[in-house]
């Protein structure tokens, strides 16, 4: 089981993303202010297929197919369907994350998991690259969603 303290930090950076992106309307949250994939709508999908890969694909061993999404991690997770709103990215990251919270019910800090890419790792790394990651994108959504609503309209 997740360490409650790693548990806690995670939910706080989850709740952090969506909530600098959820004050957006759909149009302000595809606004592309860098050159990269990267806009705020951009930054919740990415979110939802690195809680794919980590918590579905790595710890629960599913396949890439079994998923409930996009779980690989390249720069397709970063794509948003041009009909796909706001709410929906959200709400498809907020799924993610319930079944990454339910996942992360069963395997002790120590146990190992194979990442396709990493190679073996403890659930606990886990536990930490995710904090580091969502951190490091909720303030990436904070400095965006900043800009976008101090443009003059």
């Amino acid at each position: 089981m997740i360490d409650k303290e790693l548990a806690t930090v995670l939910d706080a950076n989850r709740t952090a993303l969506i909530g600098s992106v959820a004050r957006l309307t759909d149009a302000q949250s595809r606004s592309r202010l860098v050159p990269s994939l990267t806009t705020p709508i951009s930054l919740v999908k990415h979110c939802a297929a690195a809680e794919r890969v980590w918590f579905q694909r790595t710890v629960a061993g599913l396949a890439e197919a079994e998923c409930d999404g996009y779980a690989a991690g390249d720069d397709r997770g970063w794509l948003v369907d041009p009909e796909q709103t706001l709410a929906e990215v959200i709400a498809e990251y907020e799924a993610a994350a319930d079944l990454s919270r339910r996942i992360a019910q069963g395997p002790e800090p120590a146990d190992r998991f194979v990442h396709y890419r990493r190679g073996e790792v403890t659930f606990h790394w886990i536990g930490l690259h995710m904090i580091e990651e969502l951190a490091r994108h909720a303030g990436h959504a904070d400095i965006l969603v900043e800009q976008i609503l101090a443009a003059p309209q």
